[in-house]
C-alpha cells in the first residue's frame, strides 16, 4: 500500500507552490531485506502564526505527522490520534534522514473537514504530559518515490486482488476500516495493530526502535570495539586503551569478537579464528574475503577457481567449519569451567576463613563479656559481703544499746516504785497527823477534857478513822 498525493498540474503552478513547500526524503522497508527511498513535499508552517484556523490554500486530505518519538509504538500512536481514527482511510509510517529516534507517519482522512479537524486538534499539541516532545502536524502536498519499489504492494485502488490483514484474515479495504502499514511495509487494519503492544511487526518481527550504538564498558569510547563471546563484554581495543585485553587478563575469556569487522581473535593463539562472516543482505553465513597471496596485484593476475567452484567449496566446508567452532567453543567452556570452579573453591575457602574468623571473634568478644560481666558480679558480692558484716556489727551494738537501755528502764520504774511508796507513806502519816489534830482540836473546844492526858490512837485505829473520814463527809468548824 502506497500513500501518495496527487501530482500538481502545470509547471508554473509548481512553481509557485516551491516556496511554499518543504521537501523531506524518506524510507521505509527493512534494510536488510529492501528499502523504498522517496521526497514527501509537504506545506512549510508558519511560525508567526499563532492561530490553528490559518490553513493553506489548496491543501488536500492528507497530512504528515512529523517527529514521533521511536518509544511510541503504533498501538500507542493509535491510542493518541483515537478521536479521529474512524475517519482515517490509512496510515504509513516512514523514517526521515537525519532522525534516527523519530519516525513520520502519513495519514489519508476521508473527507477535508475531517483532515482540517484533525490538524486543528493536535498540532503543537504534546505527545503526553510527561513528555516534552510535541506533536507536528503539516499538510501534505505530493509523495513521490525514487527508489525501487517492486516489492511493495500496490495501491489499493488499483489492486484487483486485495492484500488481506496478517491479524484478522481479513481484506484490508479502506471502506471497512482504517489501514496502517508499517516501517517494513507490512500492512494491517488499525483496529487489530491497536492491539499490537510491541515496537515489532508482528510478521517479520522488525523493529521500528534502531538499536543503540555498541560502548566501551569502562571508558564509553564508540571506536575500536571487542566483545567478548563468553559473557558479553564491550572493551576497547590496544589502539584505545585496551580494556578488552585488560578483561581477558582478569578473566582468561580469550575469544573475542570485533564489532567492525565481525572477526574472532584468540588472545591465546595470538590470531584471528574466524573464517565466515554474516552477510548483511540476506543474514547467511559466506566466506571472509581474503587477499591473494601469490601476488601482490590482487586476484585478477592469478589463476583462482571460478565462483561455482568456490561456493561448491564453501558450502563443502561450512559443516566442518561450524564442527571446528563447537569443538573451540567446548574447550573454551570446559576452559572456562575449570577457571571459574577454581575461583567458587577460592570464593569458598575465603568465605570459610571469614566465617572461622567471625565465629572466632564472635566468641572472644563473647567470653570478654561474660567476664566483665563475672568480675562485675564479684564486685557486688564483695560489696554485699562488707556490708552484710558491717550490718552484723552494728546488730551487737545495737543489742547492747537495746539491753542498756532496757536495763536503765528497769531502775528507773523501781525508783518510781519506791518513790510512789515513799510518797503513800509520808501521806498517810499526814492524814494520821491531820486526824489527830482534829480530834484535840474538838475535845477542847467541849471541854470534856480536862486536866488529862492525850493518848495517841494506834495505828490502825488511825488509818481504820482515815479511811472513814474518806469515805464520810467530815464536819467542818463553824
Amino acid at each position: 500500500m502506497v500513500v501518495s498525493g496527487e501530482p500538481s498540474e502545470s509547471s508554473s503552478s509548481s512553481f509557485s507552490l516551491s516556496n511554499l513547500t518543504q521537501a523531506f526524503p524518506f524510507s521505509s522497508g527493512n534494510p536488510r531485506i529492501e528499502e523504498t527511498r522517496g521526497v514527501m513535499h509537504l506545506y512549510r508552517e508558519d511560525p508567526t502564526s499563532s492561530s490553528a484556523s490559518d490553513l493553506p490554500v489548496g491543501r488536500k486530505s492528507l497530512v504528515c505527522v512529523l517527529g514521533v518519538p521511536n518509544h511510541m509504538t503504533y498501538a500507542d500512536f493509535c491510542q493518541f490520534c483515537g478521536s479521529f481514527i474512524q475517519h482515517i482511510l490509512e496510515m504509513r509510517i516512514v523514517r526521515n534522514d537525519g532522525m534516527e529516534d523519530q519516525y513520520s507517519v502519513l495519514i489519508r482522512f476521508d473527507d477535508q473537514d475531517s483532515t482540517d479537524g484533525f490538524y486543528k486538534h493536535y498540532n503543537r499539541r504534546r505527545f503526553s504530559s510527561l513528555e516534552v516532545e510535541v506533536c507536528r502536524v503539516l499538510f501534505t502536498l505530493d509523495v513521490q518515490y525514487t527508489g525501487s519499489i517492486e516489492h511493495v504492494q500496490a495501491s489499493n485502488a488499483s489492486s484487483t486482488d486485495q492484500p488481506t490483514c496478517p491479524v484478522c484474515l481479513e481484506r484490508l479495504d479502506q471502506d471497512t476500516g482504517g489501514i496502517l502499514t508499517t516501517i517494513c511495509n507490512h500492512s494491517f487494519h488499525c483496529s487489530c495493530i491497536s492491539k499490537w503492544e510491541d515496537s515489532s511487526c508482528p510478521v517479520c518481527r522488525y523493529c521500528q526502535q534502531q538499536a543503540e550504538k555498541s560502548i566501551c564498558f569502562v571508558c564509553q569510547t564508540t571506536e575500536n570495539l571487542w566483545i567478548c563471546v563468553i559473557c558479553g563484554f564491550v572493551g576497547c581495543g590496544k589502539y584505545k586503551a585496551g580494556h578488552a585485553i585488560m578483561h581477558w587478563k582478569e578473566t582468561q575469556h580469550c575469544y573475542s569478537l570485533e564489532v567492525e569487522t565481525q572477526r574472532v581473535w584468540d588472545y591465546v593463539g595470538d590470531n584471528y579464528v574466524h573464517r565466515l562472516i554474516q552477510s548483511k543482505t540476506d543474514g547467511k553465513l559466506v566466506e571472509l574475503n581474503s587477499h591473494c597471496m601469490r601476488t601482490g596485484n590482487g586476484c585478477e593476475s592469478c589463476s583462482c577457481e571460478d565462483k561455482t567452484m568456490s561456493e561448491a567449496i564453501l558450502n563443502s566446508k561450512v559443516e566442518a567449519i561450524v564442527n571446528e567452532y563447537n569443538e573451540l567453543l567446548d574447550t573454551q567452556l570446559e576452559n572456562q569451567k575449570l577457571y571459574f570452579e577454581s575461583l567458587l573453591q577460592e570464593v569458598k575457602e575465603e568465605t570459610e576463613r571469614e566465617i572461622s574468623k567471625a565465629i572466632e571473634k564472635a566468641v572472644t568478644l563473647k567470653l570478654h563479656k561474660l567476664q566483665s560481666k563475672l568480675d562485675r558480679c564479684y564486685k557486688e558480692k564483695k560489696f554485699l559481703d562488707d556490708l552484710n558484716e558491717n550490718l552484723l556489727k552494728n546488730q551487737e551494738i545495737w543489742k547492747a544499746k537495746i539491753l542498756e537501755i532496757e536495763e536503765r528502764e528497769k531502775k528507773s520504774i523501781k525508783l518510781k516504785d519506791d518513790k510512789i511508796m515513799t510518797l503513800e507513806e509520808q501521806l498517810r502519816n499526814l492524814m494520821v497527823c491531820l486526824e489527830n489534830g482534829e480530834t484535840v482540836e474538838q475535845l477542847s473546844e467541849s471541854n470534856e477534857i480536862k486536866d488529862g492526858t492525850v493518848i495517841p490512837l494506834s495505828t490502825e485505829s488511825s488509818s481504820t478513822s482515815a479511811s472513814e473520814q474518806g469515805t464520810k463527809p467530815t464536819n467542818k468548824r463553824n
